[in-house]
């Protein structure tokens, strides 16, 4: 009876140092799972937008791939730092040679958050395809984003850019054929590179998010916490306002400046105008005429008072 109830406790005292032993070779033994090759990378975007309000945004790093009709304007949106020289490049895939009718020009542009367009320092950013071309290459390198700029200078600044890809030129018979077309945003640079210094701005040139988007039927719009609706601003109103505004005001003003004109010409008609019946004063009045006394008969000298010889 004693052996086996010695060897039960020396299995219970030797059990707690066996499980930290016995844990690392299961770990070891069961293989980690690997990361999936999407967790590292992000998938290309498949969306557009045909206008500015709609355009699709991509994430920092991430690509298009969309398949569009020859004619349509696509958008994308991006986001600038300061600092940083984006550069884009794009390939077109043209509909089969067999369908086209001739040559077409795609067109590239950049704008930034207030609509201005960006010029581009490199790229082809027109690039026309023969009858016999299968795809096209465009690019555009935007100047370097500063981190403040004066407001008539029109210099790229932090904040959302536009791409807007269309077709400049192409035979009427090709709009609407099918095309595909790759977008590649890559930058270089960052905020230590930021030109010029000593100034800041104040926010970055980012429009609204989902501008001009409207609710769905039947919902209430729930206003932000902290956010209130700013009241109209009433129009200043001066002592004139009356006088230009109304139906009625044009004609008003049209017949009062049409009496005012003529007021004025008769005015100046009477006080510019020549008198008449009168002769000046250094030659006297003008005597009543003298009844005819004959063919040969003269008027003798001196007749006329204020006509006498010097």
């Amino acid at each position: 009876m004693r052996t086996p109830l010695r060897t039960s406790l020396a299995a219970l005292a030797l059990a707690p140092a066996l499980v930290p032993l016995a844990a690392p070779a299961a770990s070891a033994a069961s293989p980690s799972p690997s990361p999936s090759p999407s967790a590292s990378s992000t998938a290309p975007s498949s969306k557009v937008g045909t206008t500015f309000l709609t355009a699709t945004t991509l994430a920092p790093g991430q690509d298009a791939k969309v398949s569009a009709s020859t004619g349509d304007y696509l958008y994308w949106a991006f986001a600038a730092a300061e600092g940083q020289t984006p550069t884009l490049s794009l390939n077109v895939t043209l509909a089969p040679a067999a369908d086209r009718h001739g040559p077409q020009t795609w067109s590239v542009e950049v704008f930034d958050g207030l609509r201005r367009r960006q010029s581009c320092t490199a790229g082809t950013q027109n690039a026309t395809g023969e009858a016999t071309a299968a795809s096209l290459a465009l690019g555009c390198t935007l100047r370097q984003v500063r981190s403040w700029a004066e407001p008539w200078s029109g210099d790229p600044l932090p904040g959302t850019y536009y791409v807007r890809l269309s077709v400049a030129d192409a035979p009427q018979q090709d709009l609407g054929l099918a095309a595909a077309v790759q977008l590649h945003i890559a930058t270089k640079g960052g905020q230590d590179d930021a030109q010029p210094e000593g100034g800041s701005l104040k926010a970055p040139l980012v429009p609204p998010v989902n501008a001009g988007a409207t609710a769905a039927p039947g919902s209430t719009a729930v206003p932000a916490a902290g956010a209130r609706a700013a009241a109209p601003a009433e129009p200043e109103s001066h002592w004139y306002t009356g006088w230009f505004s109304g139906w009625n005001s044009r004609w008003f003003w049209t017949v009062a400046g049409g009496a005012l004109a003529a007021l004025a010409g008769v005015a100046g008609y009477t006080l510019t105008r020549h008198p008449r019946g009168r002769r000046p004063a250094r030659y006297g009045a003008v005597p009543p005429q003298a009844q005819p006394q004959g063919p040969s008969q003269a008027p003798a000298p001196g007749q006329y008072p204020g006509s006498g010889q010097r």
